[in-house]
């Protein structure tokens, strides 16, 4: 059964913040809280710029 509890709760502050950062770079505002009002579109263009730049990161930084 699948949970959606944190791993790491203290993760859930900067994960919040790069997401803010990463919809500002996209021009999509977000507001405190529900989001609701997003196209699917504009949801789905935030998350996946995250995980392509969290997979970058990882790149760039895995020792050799």
């Amino acid at each position: 059964m699948a949970s959606n509890k944190a791993v790491v709760p203290e993760a859930k502050a900067a994960l919040n913040q790069f997401k803010t950062e990463v919809a500002s770079s996209l021009n999509v505002n977000l507001k405190q809280g529900y989001n609701g009002d997003l196209t699917s579109k504009q949801a789905g263009s935030i998350g996946g710029e995250m995980v392509k730049r969290m997979i970058q990161y990882a790149a760039q930084n895995m020792p050799k």
